[in-house]
């Protein structure tokens, strides 16, 4: 981790038990608090576990909460590529083998943001019968919409060689992120520095950069008809609760990516914060975690009639 996060300072903003299993040879890191129906939350890119610290505490009352951190993240092994294969594929295939190993195959709520949201519904589309009911924070799991361009900094990062070097030289998505990813007040220096703290070297930031390769964009693209095949299974899913927490100010998963989940789900109970942006859990976590507990209570009570 980072010189400028003693682990002292860290264990106290993330008090959570470390755990590990092994992906071919690699720690896989995950959080696992709590009992009850399980609550698995799948965070992006570039951030880690430490996005769902506020969920944890307060769902773990009731829940048996499960946190991965994927590969190249977090406190999870940061292999190099001859090491590990950062693509789509693989972080779904690591999701499915971690919920294996702690046999959670039934009553699964999924909880996504960001890149998560692919890799949770693409774990969905594998296995639909597991999953009960559904929370969408500022995500995708579908092709980019018709209306939405790929932002220049990511076009950079994505297609360039000064996009590898401001990335992996210089922390410069991680670091950004967490400046650019709220809106209402500047993150706690803390808190900011809890997040870049796992990206701490040119070695340590290959996952930041790769997840940015990954995006598919036309045919031909690597994952681009896995992408296709998620987005088209997820019509299955349009019957579940689901709750759509959103902040509007994000200048990635925005108002065109809303309408998309909108569009597809039109029973969802939906709350978007016109003053929030992409970390909508740090803009507005005093609303959004007790929204997301009301809505586990409410509809964990129509699950069980």
């Amino acid at each position: 981790m980072s010189d400028n996060m003693s682990e002292s300072k860290l264990t106290e903003l993330f008090p959570f038990t470390r755990n590990y299993i092994n992906r071919n040879g690699h720690q896989y890191h995950y959080v696992n608090e709590g009992q009850g129906s399980p609550v698995v939350m799948v965070h992006g890119n570039p951030s880690w576990s430490f996005y769902y610290r506020n969920l944890v505490s307060e769902l773990s009352k009731n829940h048996q909460c499960i946190v991965p951190d994927h590969i190249g993240c977090g406190f999870s092994d940061k292999p190099d590529d001859e090491g590990y294969d950062y693509t789509l594929a693989k972080r779904i295939d690591d999701l499915a083998a971690l919920l294996e190993h702690l046999e959670v195959k039934e009553n699964i709520t999924l909880v996504v943001h960001d890149w998560g949201g692919m890799i949770g519904m693409g774990y969905a589309a594998r296995y639909p019968e597991r999953i009960k009911r559904l929370v969408i924070l500022n995500t995708g799991a579908f092709h980019l919409p018709k209306a939405k361009k790929l932002p220049p900094a990511l076009w950079l990062g994505r297609n360039t060689f000064i996009g590898t070097v401001l990335v992996r030289g210089f922390n410069a998505f991680s670091g950004i992120a967490s400046v650019i990813g709220v809106k209402r007040k500047p993150m706690a220096k803390e808190i900011r520095q809890a997040y870049v703290a796992p990206f701490n070297s040119w070695q340590n930031r290959i996952s930041t950069l790769r997840f940015i390769q990954d995006i598919p964009l036309k045919p031909g693209d690597r994952n681009y008809q896995l992408v296709t095949d998620i987005s088209d299974s997820l019509a299955q899913f349009n019957k579940l609760p689901m709750l759509i927490c959103w902040g509007l100010k994000d200048f990635v998963f925005d108002k065109h990516f809303l309408a998309e989940w909108q569009q597809r789900f039109p029973q969802a109970q939906v709350h978007a914060f016109d003053d929030c942006g992409h970390y909508i859990l740090e803009d507005a976590s005093d609303e959004v975690v007790p929204l997301v507990s009301d809505f586990l209570s409410a509809s964990e009570d129509k699950l069980t009639q």
